[in-house]
């Protein structure tokens, strides 16, 4: 098999895997001892395992004034809402885009647009189907506020889904970002708000999938390509 094949179907893993990925390994083993085709399903659920934590190389774009989605999945919201009070953007109603991800696709979470990040604020919660609307509200939550270059400031929220129990964040209050920068992770299944700056406007449609730092969700506007 040739290298940029290979490169197809073998993705480099999140070190947050590793330890998941193993305990998975071990038991498989041992299904196999206890009988071989236990010991099959426990290499099919290891080789699941790998795949969630994946983190392949994304190719960014590179033009100013543009916001890309912060999460692999698919849109399963579009609408104006009042941001979480937490993150301190206000109680006026912003444009949020919901990126829903299922178990099957990469959760590693990427910075929609450059900026310092402003705010870092986590909320416990409930563990609702994160498709539902009012998983923004009630569930577990972790959110960013981040200042654009230009003075807007935008919202990026790490919700927990039924299955999700972990939500990480390994990026501070005062740090610089760029586009398409990984900030977390949520295992197991989830979803991202994004709650976009005024005067930028949406490019995406409910049902469209997303590619995490690749697929272009927001214009800016004139003011953000400016600062781009």
């Amino acid at each position: 098999m040739s290298v940029s094949m290979l490169s197809t179907f073998v993705k480099p893993m999140h070190p947050e895997g590793r330890r998941f990925v193993a305990i998975a390994g071990a038991l498989a083993v041992i299904l196999f001892l206890v009988w071989p085709p236990l010991g099959w399903i426990g290499l099919g659920l290891t080789i699941w395992v790998y795949y969630f934590f994946r983190d392949p190389e994304r190719v960014t774009p590179d033009r100013p004034g543009v916001m890309v989605s912060p999460a692999d999945g698919v849109v399963s919201l579009l609408e104006p809402a009042v941001p979480p009070a937490e993150l301190g953007l206000g109680d006026g109603e912003m444009m949020r885009i919901s990126v829903f991800m299922s178990v099957f696709n990469c959760h590693v979470n990427r910075v929609p647009a450059a900026g310092r990040i402003t705010r870092v604020a986590y909320r416990p919660g409930k563990f609702l189907n994160a498709s539902l609307d009012k998983a923004s509200a009630d569930n577990e939550r972790n959110g960013l506020a981040i200042d654009l270059a230009d003075g807007r400031r935008y919202g990026v929220v790490q919700i927990a889904g039924l299955v999700a129990r972990r939500i990480l964040c390994w990026v501070g209050e005062g740090e610089e970002m760029a586009t398409g920068d990984r900030f977390g992770l949520i295992r197991f299944g989830s979803r991202l708000d994004i709650y976009l700056p005024e005067g930028a406007t949406p490019l995406v449609a409910i049902g469209q999938t997303m590619v995490a730092g690749e697929t272009v969700i927001a214009d800016l506007g004139v003011a953000g390509a400016v600062a781009g």
